[in-house]
């Protein structure tokens, strides 16, 4: 081995000897050299604590400690189809409800032999009151006719479902006693990305578990509903945490666990718990009402981009564009357009889909919504009176497209006397029949008969059958008005055309780039 400067060698020495010190903790004897003279009385190390760095604590020991008393774990009983289960694709945190008899604690299956079948599923939760109330996941308890906790120090208790929100997948469970240890929502410090937190909870039947970390990000989209604006922590989560509380090192409830990323199902750090301020408000109306109510008008919203904006001339705009309207809705009575640009509700700012939902649904049933739109480019205020939002299964089912699939034959001639069509944008575009039309519930439009492969227009996911029913908010019935269309674009200095499409009997609005 090649000498060593000296510096480096006691260096090395002195920051190994510290940070052994340092984790064990306790006092440590130096022994002396082993050619320094003899001491009489050898110099003894200073008996130290471990100091962490600022903000972080020594130990989570404690905080469990006050903690999981009021943690419990939930075991559910119910008969499910197994073609219904709700998930996420890419975050499961519950892979589905085992048949009885699939578990650790053996069983007996009691399928019935069709299509429902007996499961049993597990999760967690806590208490948020000495009288019994707790707080879960809405798809821990979900259709369940048995619903069983247990507590950390053993007993077993029925519980009964109070109520429950589809939207954030929150529910309210009560348990007949007094007593009860728990815990409050914190209201007081808005966490922070950084911040220590803990989770208790039950993955995979292993009641009373603890893990830590930080908090990763605030404010997650992860596309389960408009309604919640998730905390990703990187404490480890699993099967089994669901519903469980995520906690700050004071004890305080930041988050109720609900989902994870994960390619595998098990743990890889990303986590996504609901905030605590949001569980708290909906918490409440569940305990006070059963159920949650949130205003509705009656209409299909998508995200309005500034690609969009630039399109039709109006600068890099974000808001929410009206996409299609439902037949006698609080929106089409109040005079809500398609193609309507929707940019503030009751003075807030809307700066997207997900932003006018949440808008409209703090709107009381029959409560007045003043919606500031452009329509034409040009300003104008509608006055909407607020219906009661649907649940999540009611508006999946109204979402079904209604009309035909789309043409019953394949678009354009194919024999020898066909002529060729225009191709405006990569895409070879043909008329629309009376027939047709009315199949479509379109009063006009034009069909995409062909997509070349290396153009935007493919990349954007049009193919053959779309129906384009405008160009940039003016309508086409030819493949020479959309032409037209695209070359005034181009002279204005667009960089894209806004297409509005239907297929499947559903609109969309696309930004097709000019080059």
């Amino acid at each position: 081995m090649a000498p060593r400067k000296s510096g480096f060698v006691v260096g090395a020495i002195a920051g190994i000897g510290v940070a052994t010190a340092a984790v064990a903790g306790v006092g440590m004897r130096m022994a002396p050299a082993a050619d320094a003279p003899h001491l009489a009385n050898p110099i003894q190390a200073t008996k130290i604590n471990f100091a962490p760095p600022p903000g972080a604590p020594m130990s989570f020991a404690d905080i469990f400690e006050k903690v999981s008393p009021a943690v419990v774990s939930i075991d559910v009983k119910s008969k499910v189809d197994p073609s219904t289960l709700r998930g996420i694709p890419g975050l499961p945190f519950n892979l589905g409800p085992r048949e009885e008899g699939e578990g650790e604690e053996g069983g007996e299956n009691q399928g019935d032999g069709g299509g429902v079948q007996r499961q049993a599923s597990s999760g967690s939760g806590f208490f948020i009151s000495a009288d019994g109330y707790l707080v879960t996941n809405n798809h821990v308890v979900e259709g369940a006719d048995e619903i069983k906790i247990t507590l950390k120090d053993g007993r077993e208790l029925p519980a009964k479902l109070v109520g429950s929100d589809d939207g954030t997948d929150l529910a309210v469970l009560k348990v007949e006693g007094k007593g009860f240890a728990f815990v409050n929502f914190e209201d007081d410090a808005k966490p922070r990305v950084g911040d220590w937190v803990i989770t208790v909870g039950n993955p995979f039947g292993l009641g009373g578990t603890a893990t830590a970390g930080i908090i990763s990000a605030l404010k997650r989209d992860i596309n389960d509903g408009p309604f919640v604006d998730f905390i990703q922590v990187d404490a480890p989560i699993n099967r089994g945490n669901s519903g469980g509380p995520t906690f700050d090192v004071y004890g305080r409830v930041i988050g109720v666990n609900s989902a994870i990323f994960s390619p595998t199902g098990g743990s890889v750090g990303i986590g996504f718990a609901i905030p605590a301020d949001l569980a708290d408000s909906v918490t409440k109306q569940l305990i006070a009402n059963g159920k949650v109510t949130r205003g509705y008008i009656g209409a299909t919203i998508q995200n309005f981009t500034p690609d969009m904006g630039e399109a039709l001339g109006l600068g890099p705009l974000k808001a929410a564009r009206v996409q299609d309207l439902t037949p006698g809705g609080p929106a089409s009575k109040g005079g809500l357009r398609l193609d309507d640009i929707v940019v503030a509700v009751n003075g807030n700012e809307v700066t997207s889909s997900t932003a006018l939902t949440r808008e409209v649904a703090k709107a009381p049933p029959g409560g007045l919504l003043k919606l500031e739109v452009l329509r034409g480019g040009k300003k104008q205020t509608v006055e909407i009176r607020s219906g009661t939002r649907p649940s999540v299964r009611e508006l999946a089912e109204l979402s079904q497209p209604t009309g035909p699939a789309g043409p019953s034959a394949k678009p354009g001639a194919t024999g020898p006397a066909a002529a060729p069509r225009p191709v405006v944008l990569g895409m070879s575009i043909g008329p629309l029949d009376e027939a047709t039309k009315a199949r479509l519930g379109v009063n006009g439009g034009v069909m995409v008969e062909n997509v070349r492969s290396d153009s935007d227009a493919a990349e954007q996911g049009l193919r053959r059958g779309v129906v384009i029913t405008s160009v940039n908010d003016r309508p086409v019935n030819s493949a020479a008005d959309v032409s037209a269309l695209v070359d005034s674009a181009r002279k204005a200095g667009r960089t894209g055309v806004l297409l509005n499409v239907r297929l499947a009997g559903q609109q969309a609005s696309i930004v097709v780039k000019l080059n």
